[in-house]
């Protein structure tokens, strides 16, 4: 029985017309985007102790005005479509993935020269679109780190890590990247991406290794850059703990193809939200292999690894206000041009009422700079119409645009991506003195966004 016979108001509940609504309704979302940007910067013991609240007060800025203006019905089936059709299906995936990464330990002591690194990053931006940004950033940081504890500088290597495994490798599969799982789960097919945007992320990945090698090489051949004696020994044994969670890697990926390569007409219906058999399936199995992960996983691996709840905590709590604070913001996007936001639509449009590819490459790209490029990418999509099978086919350069700005250029900052600020923690954490927030953006904006000019004359033109 579907919670819409349950609750049989919620799903009648009218569907609300985006022009009739404010501009101000926006101002829930842009407050949490900002509080995520700053309050770090800004206020940091507070932040660190109560960013729940802060992002639940953002979203009852939304809620509770929104049901007094348009109702409860409307309001609580838009609070189900957002918690159900997209949150808890995005969550799930990136437990999944984060405990599965968690439980897996790569022990013993690699030399970090230049060809070693550069293959440790070559081999991270694959698995990063296999294991998703975040499970292959932090399963190679730490044996990185470890690798190059010998040396005098290694704040490069963290860097170029967060370009490469942290940001552009997840560019291929709805696994690698939140935005992709995200058009994922609004019908984009799993495979449309890497068969779009394959030459562009291998240009870029390819382009920041071949930087990294060269810069890498410089500092490794300078004068006293390795120390006479390594801190780590090499007394243990290259290997895995925990290598059983690679299966359960194998289970993840199963179960996403699955869920878009099934179709079926079996559906339910949740106060007016349909939730399709396959999707479930996928969230079910997901959930599964997350306890599967932590009941197989010894305590010492997750003790080497520093393995804590913290940084999915943080990653859950957040999203939630996010995906309620966007369901207005969404609504006067898709009004199009006479909505609120028709300047917006304007500014990505040609004059001849085309979607401009390089507009939303750079709009998607600068917004997932600073903001998350997640939501980032839900704007957009939105922007663009939203209709997959449009944006796939007759629209495919925009949604290809979309989709690597909001991934490539996640990197631009420590706040553009979750796994940017994990990475950077975690370095700092063993020693490594990180560039500051606007010291990180002098290597982006010299590194990166040239790379982006290029990218934009050669195939988002």
């Amino acid at each position: 029985m579907g919670l819409g016979l349950l609750v049989p108001h919620l799903a009648m509940a009218a569907e609300f017309d985006g022009r009739q609504l404010s501009p101000a309704w926006g101002v829930p979302f842009a407050g949490i985007l900002l509080s995520i940007a700053l309050m770090p910067l800004l206020a940091p013991a507070f932040w660190h102790h109560h960013f729940g609240k802060v992002a639940a007060a953002w979203s009852l800025a939304f809620l509770v005005p929104f049901a007094f203006a348009f109702g409860p019905g409307v309001a609580g089936s838009a609070f189900v479509h957002a918690l159900v059709g997209e949150y808890i299906p995005f969550v799930i995936l990136l437990t999944a993935l984060f405990t599965v990464a968690g439980g897996i330990y790569i022990r013993g002591n690699l030399h970090g020269s230049p060809a070693l690194n550069t293959g440790i990053l070559a081999i991270g931006a694959v698995l990063a679109s296999v294991m998703g940004t975040t499970g292959a950033s932090m399963l190679l940081i730490r044996p990185l780190i470890r690798a190059n504890d010998n040396r005098r500088h290694k704040a490069h290597v963290v860097v170029f890590f967060i370009f490469i495994v942290s940001n552009a490798g997840g560019s291929l599969t709805p696994l690698g990247d939140p935005p992709l799982f995200l058009g994922f789960l609004k019908g984009v097919d799993f495979f449309w991406t890497v068969s779009h945007i394959f030459p562009e992320t291998l240009f870029l990945v390819g382009s920041l290794l071949v930087l990294f090698y060269l810069l890498d090489s410089w500092y490794y051949h300078r004068r006293e850059e390795l120390q006479p004696v390594d801190p780590t020994p090499d007394t243990t044994r290259l290997g895995f703990d925990g290598a059983r969670n690679f299966w359960l890697l194998g289970v993840i990926v199963a179960l996403v193809l699955l869920s878009g390569l099934w179709k079926t007409s079996i559906a339910f219906d949740l106060a007016g939200t349909e939730v399709g058999l396959p999707g479930l399936v996928r969230d079910v199995g997901l959930v599964l292999v997350t306890l599967v992960s932590l009941k197989i996983t010894p305590a010492a691996v997750h003790a080497d690894n520093q393995f804590a709840w913290a940084p999915m905590q943080e990653v859950a709590k957040l999203f939630a206000g996010i995906f309620l604070t966007i369901i207005p913001v969404i609504a006067m996007l898709r009004a199009g041009i006479d909505g609120p936001f028709g300047a917006v639509i304007a500014a990505v449009t040609r004059p001849d009422g085309s979607p401009d590819p390089a507009m939303y490459f750079w709009a998607s790209g600068l917004l997932s700079s600073f903001l998350d490029n997640a939501p980032t990418y839900l704007v957009f999509f939105n922007t663009a119409g939203g209709d997959p099978q449009v944006l796939m086919t007759t629209m495919a350069a925009t949604l290809a645009a979309i989709s690597a700005g909001s991934v490539f250029m996640g990197a631009n900052s420590y706040i553009g991506n979750a796994p940017n600020l994990m990475v950077k923690a975690i370095a700092e954490d063993r020693g490594v003195k990180m560039p500051s927030f606007f010291g990180y953006m002098a290597w982006s904006v010299g590194i990166l966004v040239p790379l982006f000019a290029v990218m934009t004359l050669i195939w988002f033109r």
